[in-house]
């Protein structure tokens, strides 16, 4: 795992929202877990298998 500090700023989550709503930038998301298994998110990150993002929900 790499860890990446960025820092925003607010004319590039502007920039960044108008790609979204244009339809030009599309997440890829490969697995969603609930809250009360983020031990096992955080497990499938970590093998270094995970293709797209991993989303924890509230």
């Amino acid at each position: 795992m790499v860890n990446f500090i960025a820092i925003p700023t607010r004319d590039d989550l502007t920039a960044l929202c108008e790609l979204i709503e244009a339809g030009q930038l599309t997440p890829v998301i490969g697995a969603t877990y609930p809250l009360d298994q983020a031990a096992a998110a955080m497990a499938h990150l970590e093998t270094g298998h995970a293709r797209g993002k991993i989303v924890v929900t509230v």
